[in-house]
């Protein structure tokens, strides 16, 4: 999901909800993006923070993917 605060808020809040984050990234426009290791956790930000959640897509950093030999 996408939300439009910073990432050290969102990674307290959840810390504080005992939510797991999978990955979290700070979006080039402003937000984060984060993904959440459950379905339950995921459900638990989006209801704490539904009026900071971004509509529609967003432009991410591209993904680098180190080669492994």
């Amino acid at each position: 999901m996408n939300i439009g605060l910073p990432e050290a808020q969102i990674a307290a809040l959840c810390e504080k909800a005992g939510v797991r984050i999978s990955d979290i990234e700070t979006l080039p426009s402003g937000g984060t993006h984060l993904v959440c290791i459950t379905s339950e956790g995921a459900e638990e930000i989006r209801r704490r923070l539904k009026g900071h959640l971004i509509e529609g897509p967003v432009k991410r950093f591209p993904f680098y993917h180190a080669r492994q030999d």
